[in-house]
């Protein structure tokens, strides 16, 4: 028996009892058993000989707790499915007591469990979305020539105070009222003055000092820094190890062939880097009209989000950050990052996925595999042997699932532009290939 299923206070959580007669429960327990006796090994005893009685004692408990699970998680498929409800997350069972002096016929559970929302999305004509016009220059070109200078730049030991573009290597301890925070601390981690990499009056307090040195100053977060630490005055400790200034690659045949290009062709490097930077301006350009889109379905979209969502995601983004500060040498161990900090983009995700998903179901946005294999030859082209990343794509439905998951948005940005008022911006080099807020 499956009592209906209720609602609660909350919008998406739904209740049910769950019934499951003993009398089938331990008719699965015997036969369970009974099955387990054929094969398993006690010693003294020829396989599929043990005495059953034995085989109870034994297992009894664990094929028990086998049975009642597996009972009571069929049982309640059978009714959500029923109410044609698609669970979100979990459910959380609770045992329903047998009242006092009854003889019990059935094990009860009360089920509590999120259902999917009605996703539901507002007039979106009324948005507007401003597509970026850019075109590459020379200079743009020379500009680009020079960022792969730097980028493979040696650098060199200098006695002297550290100055912008230098590398510094750099030990360091926070403290807000004498008291630790989350990745506070880091040893031999490395800076190059300029790049932004830290907060501006960090870099600040590096610049001029020598190999040697330590330093002690306070520092204010900023009001759009992480939540547990913003606003707030830190005390920082840093000890230089090392100063080192960039010895730039001269711009020759060598330099050409270092970018693949074998013959040294100057010329035809300025070309390949052309190229490259041309299809760069477009991944930009789409990738700038995608956010607006996504932020303007983000914005229409009238309907809440699965707590039990919400928090698996919650979760992940707090593992991707904590091993994202491994990687730039910050001390981990027992760290937790609070959820706060990723409960607004942890809802956004959601909200947008789940609009995504149903704006694919409803308009018939489903990526055709041509759309799939032509995504996966235009990516791999920028590798030495394209058609072995081809390969690698098709050797595993995972890989060609992620593809399929991009192709899809694709195909809703272009749905939504469609349907939304779209402007021609003209977009200066710059400020297009600036990294993006959050990136």
């Amino acid at each position: 028996m499956q009592q209906a299923v209720q609602n609660t206070p909350s919008p998406l959580e739904r209740n049910i009892t769950v019934s499951v007669p003993i009398e089938q429960i331990e008719a699965e327990i015997a036969t369970r058993l009974k099955k387990l006796a054929r094969t398993v090994k006690m010693q003294g005893f020829r396989p599929g000989k043990v005495p059953l009685k034995m085989v109870e004692r034994q297992y009894g408990f664990q094929v028990r707790q086998e049975v009642v699970t597996d009972s009571v998680f069929r049982h309640f498929d059978e009714a959500v499915k029923g109410q044609n409800y698609r669970v979100a997350g979990s459910p959380r069972f609770q045992p329903v007591s047998t009242p006092q002096g009854a003889a019990p016929t059935a094990m009860e559970y009360t089920a509590t469990f999120e259902v999917y929302p009605e996703v539901s999305l507002g007039d979106v004509s009324r948005r507007s979305v401003n597509r970026p016009v850019t075109q590459v220059s020379d200079a743009d070109v020379d500009k680009t020539l020079e960022t792969l200078r730097k980028q493979r730049a040696k650098y060199e030991n200098v006695d002297r105070p550290a100055a912008d573009a230098d590398l510094v290597n750099i030990d360091f301890e926070g403290l807000i009222a004498g008291q630790p925070f989350q990745g506070n601390k880091a040893s031999n981690f490395t800076v190059v003055l300029g790049e932004g990499r830290m907060l501006p009056d960090f870099e600040a307090a590096l610049a001029g000092m020598k190999q040697g040195e330590q330093k002690t100053f306070p520092l204010t977060f900023p009001q759009e820094y992480d939540e547990s630490v913003k606003g707030k005055t830190a005390d920082f400790t840093v000890t230089v190890n090392q100063v080192a200034e960039p010895r730039l690659p001269p711009f020759d045949a060598d330099f050409a062939r270092q970018l693949g290009v074998d013959d040294g062709d100057i010329a035809r490097l300025k070309r390949e880097v052309r190229e490259n930077v041309e299809k760069e301006v477009e991944k930009r350009k789409k990738a700038a009209v995608k956010e607006q889109v996504m932020d303007a379905l983000h914005e229409a979209a009238t309907f809440e989000v699965p707590r039990a969502l919400l928090e698996g995601e919650i979760q992940r983004m707090q593992q991707q950050a904590v091993d994202d500060l491994k990687q730039r040498g910050m001390t981990t161990q027992d760290l937790t990052l609070p959820p706060d900090l990723f409960t607004d983009r942890a809802k956004r995700r959601i909200k947008v996925g789940l609009l995504v998903a149903e704006l694919v179901k409803k308009n018939h946005l489903q990526a055709k595999p041509e759309q799939i294999r032509k995504t996966i030859e235009e990516h791999s082209q920028s590798f030495e042997k394209p058609e072995e990343l081809v390969r690698w794509y098709y050797s595993d439905p995972s890989r060609l699932a992620e593809v399929e998951a991009l192709v899809m948005e694709d195909n809703v940005v272009e749905w939504a532009m469609g349907n939304m008022k779209v402007t021609d911006v003209q977009t200066p080099f710059d400020e297009l290939m600036a990294p993006r807020k959050g990136s």
